[in-house]
């Protein structure tokens, strides 16, 4: 038993030439030759692989985003250090004056993270006084430096 259409069913609905060629393509594909079905998994995995690239360069772009970020937030935190110590030692010299060994200290406890910390050292040759302010990103409580921390240094010289 056929069912006739009419001849203005183009949309793809059962029964219209679109519907018909489709049926068609896919019933040839079932009996296709095997050359076909080892192209069809060539395509696949090479659309794998570039879809696998493009993930990895955007995960790459990623990774230095965090890397440049964090040592943006290191580099702060260390100049910012060594500021707070030029600061303190300006404060003490302009109060009464001090000697180089009681201008000479440590702060810990500075930057973003608790654990930037400065080393100041003051000396006086004659009229001129130097103040050498060291900035560290992480120093923890002692001021002891790791292997990958930022140092920032500010050198006042007083007349």
């Amino acid at each position: 038993m056929e069912t006739k259409f009419k001849k203005s069913n183009r949309l793809g609905f059962p029964g219209s030439e679109t519907w018909r060629s489709a049926k068609h393509v896919l019933a040839k594909a079932k009996t296709s030759s095997s050359s076909s079905t080892g192209f069809v998994i060539l395509f696949a995995v090479t659309i794998s692989a570039i879809i696998l690239a493009i993930a990895l360069g955007i995960t790459n772009v990623a990774f230095k985003e965090v890397r440049f970020s964090t040592d943006a937030r290191d580099t702060n935190d260390a100049f910012f250090a060594a500021d707070t110590g030029a600061e303190r030692a300006l404060f003490l010299d302009k109060g009464n004056g001090c000697t180089p060994l009681e201008c000479s200290f440590t702060i810990s406890g500075l930057g973003s993270t608790g654990q930037s910390c400065v080393v100041v050292t003051f000396s006086e040759n004659g009229a001129l006084t130097t103040i050498i302010s060291k900035g560290y990103n992480d120093g923890g409580t002692d001021c002891i430096q790791g292997p990958n921390s930022v140092e920032r240094v500010l050198i006042i010289t007083i007349n």
